[in-house]
């Protein structure tokens, strides 16, 4: 039986966040992750935005972590050697009703702290971007861009660096208090620990109960969105928003990626399953339409892909009002952190919500500091990122970086093969693309996707048939193949 001093249930971006900023103390520690990989969840199935934090109640968690993560990015991109852009945003407006919200929430931004923000009219609009729509606009210049999957990579990697145990493909399915600690029941057997810190997205109101806090009430706000090929992308250099209605919510919006795409959403509308992850026609037609009133290049020739994610927000049933991060720990439920309802903008909060987490170890521990933590990571350098020197330098170093696997993304044989060898043992063929870009060009993996299933089997030594493409039960093949 595996025990540690520090279990963190959920291996998204909140909770690789935790693990990396735990990792700075001298304690065994371990991440549970029913998924075999992390970023599973919505932790991959969002806009990749910086918030800057202009539209969370001001005295809110939500606010003052948006705010802080916001604040701090720039230099947590440059340890964990992800890519980021601060591009600013737009929040566009066609009418006195939009100009009135967005006005309203200019001014929570500037008792959030939120730096720069300022009206501009069409003229300055078309200077930043010509293809945005809208008569005026809020410009936003503390806003950015990440790829949120490339994030929760690293800050997994630098937590695997600095000790942190990851365990893929164990559910949790029941918790004991023990009298000093806590017993987990998993899918992989149990696993025996002082202090839990709940991080399980989706999930966190269940695990929340058997830690015998509430089964807070969520409700599932569905998104689903557009990909479009980089030749929208060239056209559009910064996100384009809407005018917040009154709560603070925001229609369909169009946002460059940090790879150069374009995504067109998301809607919202509710949905009772957990992993509803399909898109619908409906909702892709209305996509269509809301899209153009943003963005004046959508056009149907650009569409590469779709996909869906979902907002679980906590909610107040006798109000229906969605209500603020929770984050808290109590002596009736000793050795425990519970983070639940962390929804947009949980990519931005990740960290700060971590280090309010850790304090909370902290204070009740007092442990030794890692003195071998290190909080720098360096991720798989890109072939097509490349000076031509650096290319023909690469090649000479290593004749991998020669041979192109992915065509779209110009993705060599050198990075795939370090992704297959990854820190966290993750080898399913979207832990592969999600660490290298390989088939999420124009043609979706036709051309590679097969090669890179040859490779994962190569390199590691399994049969075809053992291959998965994601979750557990998802194989490749079931049998030979030509």
């Amino acid at each position: 039986m595996e025990s540690y001093d520090v279990t963190i249930i959920g291996a998204g971006v909140v909770g690789c966040a935790v693990a990396r900023e735990a990792s700075r103390l001298s304690l065994r520690i371990a991440v549970l992750e029913k998924e075999l990989d992390v970023a599973c969840g919505n932790s991959s199935r969002n806009t990749g935005m910086l918030h800057a934090g202009f539209t969370y109640a001001p005295g809110s968690l939500k606010a003052a972590c948006a705010v802080e993560g916001n604040q701090e990015f720039d230099q947590v991109a440059e340890e964990l050697d992800v890519p980021f852009k601060r591009t600013g945003k737009l929040v566009v407006g066609f009418d006195e009703k939009d100009e009135a919200n967005i006005l309203k929430f200019k001014r929570i931004g500037e008792i959030n702290g939120v730096k720069g923000m300022e009206m501009i009219d069409r003229k300055q609009m078309d200077a930043i971007d010509p293809n945005a729509g809208g008569s005026f606009a809020m410009y936003v210049p503390s806003s950015g861009i990440l790829d949120p999957m490339q994030y929760t990579i690293a800050l997994a990697e630098n937590a695997c660096k600095n000790g942190v145990s990851f365990r893929f493909g164990h559910r949790v399915e029941r918790i004991d208090r023990l009298e000093d600690g806590w017993m987990i029941h998993t899918s992989q057997g149990d696993v025996r620990t002082k202090w839990v810190i709940n991080c399980a997205g989706m999930y966190a109101s269940q695990i929340s109960a058997m830690l015998g806090y509430p089964d807070y009430p969520v409700r599932g706000f569905k998104g689903e969105y557009y990909v479009l090929d980089k030749k929208a992308g060239r056209n559009m250099p910064i996100p384009i928003y809407p005018a917040p209605n009154e709560k603070g919510g925001f229609a369909t919006h169009a946002t460059p990626t940090i790879d150069g795409n374009v995504l067109i959403g998301p809607d919202s509308y509710l949905t009772d399953d957990f992993e509803d992850y399909k898109v619908t026609k409906e909702h892709m037609d209305g996509l269509y339409r809301d899209g153009l009133k943003m963005f004046k290049e959508m056009k149907r020739e650009y569409f590469i892909r779709n996909f869906a994610g979902i907002r679980w927000k906590i909610y107040d049933p006798a109000t229906g009002e969605n209500k603020d991060f929770v984050l808290e720990s109590d002596d009736a439920n000793p050795f425990t952190v519970n983070l639940v309802g962390i929804e947009s903008p949980g990519i931005t909060c990740a960290l700060p919500l971590a280090r309010r987490a850790v304090a909370i170890l902290r204070e009740k521990e007092q442990p030794a500091p890692n003195p071998d933590f290190n909080p720098r990571r360096e991720g798989i350098r890109r072939f097509s990122e490349m000076s031509l020197a650096e290319k023909e330098a690469a090649v000479a170093a290593d004749p991998n970086y020669g041979e192109i696997i992915c065509r779209c993304e110009t993705v060599t044989r050198a990075e795939i093969l370090k992704a297959i060898h990854n820190p966290l043992g993750v080898h399913t063929v979207t832990g592969i693309k999600n660490r290298t870009r390989a088939t999420m060009g124009r043609c979706q993996g036709g051309y590679c996707e097969t090669r890179i299933t040859q490779m994962i089997e190569e390199e590691l030594g399994i049969l075809e048939t053992e291959v998965r493409y994601s979750k557990a039960g998802s194989y490749m093949f079931t049998g030979k193949v030509r």
